[in-house]
């Protein structure tokens, strides 16, 4: 292995000369604490550690979760916690398989299909199977119809800087106090309460639904799951939950004086004796050992937890800032950090609504993983990033075969998928191939803030492997001398993949993923593979029409079509998410970014579709730009008061949207390597002051 030449110098220096230090971070963290005064179900707030999290009402527990159905709901949702509906069947995989031929040969991909029949029945049951549960309903066991009115005087706050949720309200006059944290090492809640009013405490257990976007909560299947007592003592249960083959636990230990009952099936409620009362909850796939955690001890630990975490890593200060929209950019950076710490950083990749509920069953999505967990790295917490990257060994064995079966060297990785990585039926996602090269780009973020023999040992062989089926799958053009990438559906989705040919992101994304797993190769000490640098140098060049790119070089030769200006305007990542490469002319690119600012039909967008605008703007040195499209006025940019970017009615929360506006502020301050502007993506003109440190500069 060759020596191996720090990047940690560079980065120093750059943050030495760009960032400016003593930011008084615990008011920057406070300043932008949630707080809320009524019930509403767009402002729920949650607790988490990346692995576990659930979500509260304005009681600070999950008290009415059927006024936030709609909303942002009441999950309680962990990386474990899975479950299958019985396949009385007997479907196998191969049944959702269908070959297509884009390239003279046979290619098999796990598809839907619209014809009725076996293969049909085969494909929705493996799209559906297996989905995440929501694991149960902790919350004061109040009327769900006429309880509502006799809550008054409602303050609630998320302390960010402790993890803590105080909630105060009044129930019948009498004043009630909820605080409510989570372990950061264990799928445990604590909550003390403190209350004359003596409220019962509900721990009620749904029936999975099995849907694609919902709660998870089907509560008219009493008969089809159990809730047992295993253990109880004066002042604990053990809960087993047996749903199907599916088995976890449930942990409840108190402290004040109260007891335990069975109000119905599924259905157990607490009752406290006592003014002053708290207890823990755990959850756990296996049987949970002896504890003598207390509520307040987890709560402390919580505390210490999130200290440290907004002590360490990245912090940016806009407080010196003139221009009106600055504070509103602070809070959503701030929001983010943390709501992506506790839904995003577990030890599998995220789903897109995190652990919060159900959206494409529970599934996580591959091609979004660069935009959940980038800004970790950026942001100077590469831990948490590598904490999920682990997960892609234990899905090697899966690629590699979906590369075989399609006739592809390498290994393939999936774009919608479960902890399991089983390639779940999809008619758009076996078609991506942007999901490819995103393991070469993470591992180069760490390897950039961990430039050690260890990194490379870790990641060297998933890259190689990676690069390898990146080189197989593109197409040698003979007569044009060229490498092609076809048959694939870009990011893009409106695009179909019989027709498209070099769309210009997946192009710039091949090469900047070959390029830099050939970096790897010397690292390690390896000659540079022959067969990539050929491809490199002949690798199809961006297809453009009157000075600006098109979103493939099969699609129409302009951009009157609504097909293509809608969705992602992906071109933008060529040069924004990823460095310059030799494809790329920047003139092209600043009127390609122009004629999109302007034109393009951002009301059918999504929310990371702003930060890889303003990305793109960024390394155009267009900071107005830049900031303009992190601020844009428009539906899939807004932001909900507890930090989520919302969608629409079905996705009212959309995690890689706030991945990606870390990412975006991360290069807009620090901004990438051989920048030697200070804040980048800021405009100079004395409005944007932005004060930051401990960011990294992206490649």
């Amino acid at each position: 292995m060759k020596k191996i030449i720090p990047l940690l110098g560079l980065i120093l220096s750059t943050q030495f000369i760009f960032g400016q230090s003593k930011i008084n971070r615990k008011a920057v963290v406070f300043r932008n604490d949630p707080r809320i005064q009524k019930f509403d179900s767009l402002s729920s707030l949650s607790v988490g550690n990346g692995n576990f999290a659930m979500t509260v009402d304005a009681t600070g527990l999950q008290s009415f979760p059927a006024l936030y159905t709609q909303g942002v709901p009441l999950g309680t949702e962990s990386q474990w916690g899975w479950h299958s509906f019985a396949n009385p069947n007997h479907y196998r995989h191969e049944e959702t398989l269908k070959n297509y031929n884009f390239r003279g040969k046979e290619e098999s991909y796990a598809t839907e299909f619209k014809e009725p029949g076996r293969q049909k029945e085969a494909s929705e049951w493996f799209r559906s199977n297996p989905h995440r549960i929501h694991l149960g309903i902790v919350g004061f066991d109040f009327d769900q119809h006429t309880d509502i009115p006799h809550i008054s005087d409602i303050h609630q706050e998320l302390e960010l800087w402790t993890g803590l949720i105080v909630s105060h309200f009044n129930y019948k006059g009498q004043p009630v106090r909820v605080e409510t944290s989570c372990d950061p090492r264990k799928d445990m809640i604590s909550v003390q309460i403190n209350s004359k009013a003596l409220l019962p405490i509900k721990f009620r257990f749904p029936y999975p639904t099995g849907g694609h976007t919902d709660d998870a909560c089907n509560w008219n299947e009493n008969d089809k799951h159990s809730t047992t007592i295993i253990k109880e003592t004066s002042n604990s249960v053990v809960l087993k939950r047996k749903i199907d083959s599916t088995i976890y636990y449930v942990s409840i230990n108190w402290k004040g004086s109260g007891k335990i009952y069975e109000k119905s099936k599924n259905y157990f409620v607490l009752q406290p004796k006592t003014e002053q009362f708290s207890f823990t909850t755990e959850f756990s796939p296996n049987i949970l050992s002896e504890t003598n955690q207390t509520p307040a001890q987890t709560q402390q630990y919580a505390a210490n937890y999130w200290k440290s975490f907004w002590k360490e890593g990245g912090a940016v200060d806009f407080s010196n800032c003139k221009d009106k929209r600055a504070s509103e950019l602070e809070r959503r950076v701030i929001l983010s950090q943390y709501l992506l710490a506790i839904q995003c950083s577990g030890t599998v990749p995220p789903q897109e609504t995190g652990l919060t509920y159900n959206s494409w069953y529970g599934k996580f999505h591959l091609e979004m993983i660069w935009w959940h967990e980038a800004q970790f790295a950026l942001w100077g917490r590469t831990e948490m990033l590598e904490r999920t990257l682990g997960w892609y060994k234990k899905a090697y064995p899966i690629a590699k075969a979906i590369a075989k079966r399609q006739g592809f060297d390498g290994i393939r990785w999936m774009k919608m998928t479960d902890p399991s990585a089983m390639e779940a039926p999809s008619k758009v996602g076996s078609f991506l191939i942007w999901q490819q090269p995103h393991i070469i780009y993470l591992a180069e973020l760490v390897y950039r803030n961990k430039p050690t023999e260890a990194t490379l040992e870790k990641y060297a062989h998933l890259i190689d492997e990676t690069a390898k089926f990146m080189y197989s799958f593109a197409d040698y053009d003979s007569i044009h001398h060229r490498y092609i990438l076809k048959g694939i559906i870009p990011a893009q989705e409106t695009l179909r993949a019989a027709e498209t040919v070099n769309p210009p992101f997946e192009l710039s994304y091949w090469y900047f993923g070959l390029s830099t797993a050939q970096k790897w190769r010397e690292r390690m000490g390896l000659k540079r593979n022959p067969d990539w640098d050929k491809l490199l140098s002949k690798l199809s060049p961006l297809a453009q029409k009157n000075n600006l790119y098109l979103a493939a070089e099969s699609a129409p030769q302009t951009y009157s079509d609504i097909q293509f200006t809608s969705d992602h305007m992906a071109v933008l990542g060529a040069y924004g998410m990823l460095p310059i490469c030799p494809l790329v002319n920047k003139k092209t690119m600043q009127n390609t970014l122009n004629w999109i600012y302007d034109n393009w039909n951002w009301d059918k967008t999504w929310g990371w579709d702003y930060p890889l605008t303003a990305m793109c703007a960024t390394r155009l040195y267009d900071s107005k730009k830049a900031v303009g499209a992190l601020m844009m006025n428009k539906r899939t940019n807004t932001y909900l008061p507890n930090g989520h970017n919302y969608q629409d009615a079905r996705l009212r929360i959309y995690l890689p949207g706030n991945g990606g506006l870390l990412s975006a502020v991360a290069l807009m301050c620090a901004g990438w390597d051989g920048c030697k502007v200070k804040n980048p993506g800021f405009p100079d003109d004395g409005n944007w002051n932005v004060k930051w440190e401990g960011l990294h500069p992206m490649p």
